[in-house]
């Protein structure tokens, strides 16, 4: 079942029995952009988090007696050396929620090790995989983990989710077992680092929901340490509903992504097998992307034709891929990017409009995916189809703002998971 402990402490055994891994909370890792390196002084030249510890928070979505942790170097060019990791139950400071806290209930904490050691040092492109802890976390449980680098790592490639949209602390020395950091380089920023998964030991019957996105499904406009995504306002309403109480909901978008071409993240249709096939217990999948494809691809008709028709097969490709698995594969359309003139929204052109129009056609109409979730009917202006309604717009005139992520949440068919319980057996 792959429950297994190399430590050479007291060896745990797995609860349940039948159990298996499944991921309850996950982060698309990206090489990280300059500007999106940490602040100084834990950046230098050739080298980050030089003796620092960096605190993170991360809500789960599986309730479990035992957990372990995916940390990755995907993008690093050099080795990621990781002296300790240690896992705690966050506590909120005054003002503060516990996404984002930056203290811990130190009665709580648990070292992490890996192969039955607390230190690893992880290879360029490479995952490391922490061995088993019991450490029980209930549904929708914000954990802390704490990880401290003595020697840094000696690049600034390295590997980051950008769009966390949750506070962590960055602190000089070691404080994995201090309640607060006190040094007086103590910072904070909205970034995730070398964090890809929270896996859950859980019982045969639960599994998992993969979503792979752009910078609507990352959060963007919606707002920090609040988990308000609507993947995760989606997850609230799913334990509300009995067939999808189960069911975790694993968020694998970056803001900026792409179907066809790298950015920020490699494109989907590269990264499928990593984000979605080689994850932990997914049973379904689905993809909602493509408004970045149309609104950087050149604004030609003829260039514009050719991306619409790329997309189209990349859809399809993914979809065998996918299906390969018998994990039903969903699709969404396409939501709206017009705006008053192409100076307040780059991507509002009558080329790049068009091409959204045929290929929300294509997802709507081709019965390629297994189930279609209408984003773009549920957040369009009714008086002007090629908008957003404006009680939804956060200003950009393509992403949606807190209200109409609440929207698209609830407007999410929760019944297509009960039909598709079974997984999907198809030869195409």
């Amino acid at each position: 079942m792959g429950f297994a402990n190399y430590g050479n402490t007291t060896s745990i055994s797995p609860n349940p029995k039948n159990g298996h891994w499944v991921d309850t909370w996950t982060s698309m890792p990206q090489l990280t952009e300059f500007p999106n390196l940490p602040p100084p002084p834990f950046n230098a030249t050739n080298l980050v988090f030089y003796n620092s510890t960096i605190r993170q928070t991360l809500r789960t979505t599986l309730p479990a007696q035992q957990i372990r942790i995916r940390l990755t170097n995907a993008f690093g060019l050099n080795d990621l050396p990781i002296t300790r990791v240690t896992v705690a139950l966050p506590i909120a400071e005054p003002g503060q929620n516990l996404t984002g806290a930056s203290a811990i209930n130190t009665t709580t904490i648990q070292t992490l090790t890996f192969s039955g050691n607390e230190s690893i040092i992880i290879p360029d492109a490479a995952l490391a995989v922490s061995d088993p802890i019991d450490f029980p976390i209930e549904v929708g449980q914000i954990i802390s983990i704490t990880m401290y680098l003595q020697y840094g790592q000696a690049s600034n490639f390295i590997t980051s989710h950008p769009g966390s949209r949750t506070q962590i602390w960055l602190s000089y020395g070691d404080y994995t077992s201090a309640q607060n950091m006190t040094d007086v380089s103590t910072t904070s920023t909205f970034h995730w680092f070398f964090l890809s998964a929270i896996e859950a030991w859980t019982p045969p019957q639960k599994s998992a929901f993969a979503i792979v996105g752009d910078s609507i499904t990352d959060g963007r406009a919606s707002y920090n340490n609040a988990n308000g995504r609507w993947t995760d306002l989606l997850f609230n309403r799913m334990q509300t509903y009995g067939p999808t109480k189960n069911i975790a909901v694993a968020n694998q978008a970056a803001g900026g992504n792409r179907i066809l071409m790298d950015g920020n993240g490699p494109n989907a249709l590269g990264r499928i097998d990593r984000d979605v096939l080689a994850q932990s217990g997914i049973k379904y999948a689905m993809i909602f992307e493509g408004v970045n494809d149309i609104g950087t691809a050149d604004n030609t008709t003829a260039n514009q034709t050719e991306t619409g028709d790329r997309m189209i097969q990349a859809y399809q490709q993914m979809i065998t891929r996918v299906h390969t698995f018998g994990i039903p594969f969903f699709g969404a359309t396409i939501t709206p990017f017009g705006a008053p003139n192409d100076t307040i929204q780059t991507y509002s052109t009558p080329q790049r409009l068009a091409t959204r129009d045929r290929v929300n056609a294509w997802i709507r109409t081709s019965g390629a995916f297994d189930a279609v979730i209408d984003f773009d009917a549920v957040v369009r202006d009714p008086a002007n189809p090629e908008q957003l309604n404006p009680i939804y717009n956060s200003g950009d005139y393509l992403h949606p703002n807190q209200l109409g992520y609440h929207v698209m949440a609830r407007a999410f068919p929760l019944d297509i998971f009960e039909k598709y319980r079974n997984g999907v057996n198809t030869f195409m």
